[in-house]
Parts: C-alpha cells; structure tokens; sequence
C-alpha cells in the first residue's frame, strides 16, 4: 500500500514539475514526446522500474527538453523530501526524492521516510564528515525530521545507516 502511495506521490511530483515546466515556457499537450507518455504509463503499471523511468525524466532535464522554474520551489516557504521504499537495499533505485532540493533561504524541510526500515539524516560538511548542523534521531516508517535552512549555501547529508544514501538542499 506505502509502495502505491510513493508510487502516486512521485508521479505526480514529476507531473507536475512537467505541468509547471510547460506551463511556464508556453508549451503544449502535444509538445510532450509520445515516448514520455508510454513512459508514464508503463511506471504507473509497474512495468518499467523507477529508475528507468527517473532517468528518462533526467535525460529530458539534462537535454533542456524540460526547463525547471527553480523560482516555483524557491518562492515556498516549506519543501518536503521522501525516503520512498527500498531506500536500504545497496542495488535498489531507492534514493531521496528529490536528490538536490533547491529552496530559498527561510524554508523549512521536512524529510519523511516512506521505507520500510529506519533511516536517519546526518549533515555532512564538504569533506563527507558529519557536522553538528542537522541531525535527525532515527525514523521509523511515517517517522518526519524538520529543519530551517536560513542562510544560502549546499548542504550535504546521507544516511549513516545506509551511507550510499546522499543528498543535497541548495538554498539560494
């Protein structure tokens, strides 16, 4: 049932980043590549895995086919990041959804771990050690973990429990 839901979440997290992004640069319904709709439909079904899927979002973002507005996030003053399910297992596609979340200054984060085992978030300095900025008791499934980011810069963080787990806030 978490899995379907992570499943929704994501999806329409994506759409509407999609629906924002055309949105924004006057496109069309029928500017979207037909392949991006198989795709869609094929994740919804379950046929294509995540990480399929998120890499054919990525290679349209990377090819400018899909323009972020960073400014749409940057204007709220609250933004969420999921530890969706399979987030523990090494050769999973599980990873924090968003991996680089770009926020302004004065934003409040809120991590919340959709994964069947605990997670926590450890902020690291540029080195990869850990620093005492934010830092998370362990969450357990449905478990959120808050913080204020107030001044500009990247921060890393990762999981100290699955350390190939990293992630990064961009607060400008």
């Amino acid at each position: 049932m978490k899995q379907n839901s992570a499943k929704i979440l994501i999806l329409t997290t994506i759409f509407s980043i999609l629906l924002v992004s055309f949105t924004v640069n006057d496109a069309v319904a029928e500017s979207v590549p037909e392949w991006i709709k198989n795709n869609a439909l094929w994740y919804g079904q379950g046929d294509i895995s995540e990480s399929e899927f998120l890499n054919a979002i990525k290679f349209l973002i990377d090819t400018g086919v899909i323009v972020l507005d960073t400014t749409v996030v940057s204007e709220m003053m609250e933004a969420q990041i999921i530890i969706p399910n399979g987030n523990f297992d090494v050769s999973s596609s599980g990873f924090y959804l968003p991996l680089n979340l770009e926020i302004g200054t004065n934003t409040k984060v809120t991590w919340v771990n959709d994964d069947s085992v605990p997670h926590n978030i450890q902020s690291q300095d540029e080195f990869g050690n850990v620093i005492d900025l934010f830092n998370s008791p362990p969450l357990n499934t449905g478990d959120r973990f808050e913080f204020t980011f107030d001044e500009a810069g990247a921060y890393n963080y990762y999981c100290s429990f699955h350390p190939w787990r990293v992630g990064v806030v961009t607060v400008k």
